[in-house]
């Protein structure tokens, strides 16, 4: 074990190193693997927590992806879209209390309407808060043109979760319609935009195994990505996918998926990482020990307490019940507790983007 964490702070691990790590099961072992990510992370991205308020301001979707809560075809779900003004109180709100960032999300749709009213939120809410507030956008696979329209309004972070980095898994888990090489390109056209580049997979998928996982560790890394957002996969009842069985039960995928943390900081080191609310589903304490396993981004839920139960994506989603008052200042408590500190009023870039930036100079 010591030695193959090592092999990974000197950069010369294995496929098989890495299969490894994840694979470990003591408690002893797993322990020793999220110490030595913590350390990493506080070395490379220091001990402390970037927000992204995060505002869901739709769930009208044109995707059918058959793990998803509010896919298309799900007829018990009650759309909504939020009016630009919502939009624009909530991130008034998240700039005055101190959020660096906020995230922009919402189901997918590509019809003109659609973005240029995204293209409209985004030149207002910069112009509100004199371009001092970071704007992420989570909004799907997109043309070249609509990134780059939306990047010049105010947009600098794109995360774009690919679920997982397996062709013939993502294939099992969407359509025949949706198509993982187009998924994978908008990776690359994000990119040459401009944009920090996120993406993300589900760990304990149906048909999934750990050398599933490990392709998708080395993906980030030959993708270059900037930063991830991944957690434990957990079933919506109104799905395709929900009657499937699961390889691991719920705790098991915790585990795993904090493993995912701390193995992604010992490869690649200076990215960003958030501990998703998945976490927090299936443990209270889940954001918390994700942090401690290496992430060092948290997405509170800025929403308006009415929508929040609608944008629904898998069961057991916390939070739906507290006011973005409430969970900031939970989160605040939570978040001091772990020996943490919240990085306010800063956009909280990747350090690997900056480094990356400044290699495109030379």
């Amino acid at each position: 074990m010591h030695t193959i964490i090592k092999r990974c702070h000197q950069g010369n691990y294995t496929f098989e190193d890495l299969k490894y790590l994840l694979s470990v099961t003591s408690e002893e072992q797993t322990q020793l693997l999220l110490n030595e990510a913590y350390q990493v992370k506080c070395a490379e991205v220091k001990p402390i927590v970037n927000l992204r308020g995060i505002i869901e301001f739709s769930n009208i979707c044109h995707k059918d992806c058959h793990y998803c809560g509010i896919r298309k075809s799900n007829e018990f779900v009650t759309r909504f879209f939020m009016q630009k003004d919502e939009i624009l109180e909530s991130a008034k709100w998240a700039f005055k209390k101190g959020y660096g960032s906020i995230v922009l999300q919402s189901g997918e749709r590509c019809d003109l309407s659609y973005v240029d009213f995204v293209e409209d939120c985004l030149y207002a809410i910069k112009e509100i808060t004199k371009g001092k507030l970071g704007v992420t956008l989570s909004l799907g696979e997109q043309t070249y043109q609509t990134y780059n329209r939306w990047f010049k309004a105010g947009a600098h972070r794109y995360l774009l979760r690919l679920e997982t980095s397996n062709e013939s898994l993502y294939n099992q888990l969407h359509p025949d319609d949706h198509s993982f090489l187009n998924r994978k390109k908008c990776l690359d056209v994000l990119r040459k935009v401009g944009y920090q580049v996120g993406t993300g997979v589900m760990i304990g998928l149906p048909g999934q195994n750990i050398d599933s996982l490990v392709q998708d560790v080395l993906f980030f890394k030959d993708n270059d990505i900037d930063m991830i957002g991944m957690g434990p996969y957990i079933k919506h009842p109104d799905t395709p996918m929900a009657s499937l069985d699961l390889n691991l039960d719920v705790q098991q995928r915790f585990d795993l998926a904090l493993k995912m943390i701390a193995v992604c900081r010992l490869v690649l080191r200076d990215v960003n990482i958030a501990a998703t609310t998945a976490l927090q589903a299936i443990d209270a304490m889940g954001r918390e020990k994700g942090i401690k396993a290496g992430a060092n981004v948290i997405m509170p839920n800025l929403s308006d307490i009415k929508y929040r139960d609608k944008y629904y994506l898998y069961a057991g989603k916390p939070c739906t019940d507290e006011n973005a008052s409430q969970c900031r200042d939970c989160l605040e408590n939570r978040i001091l507790s772990i020996g943490e500190t919240i990085n306010y009023n800063h956009w909280g870039d990747s350090p690997h983007f900056k480094k990356r930036q400044a290699s495109c100079l030379y």
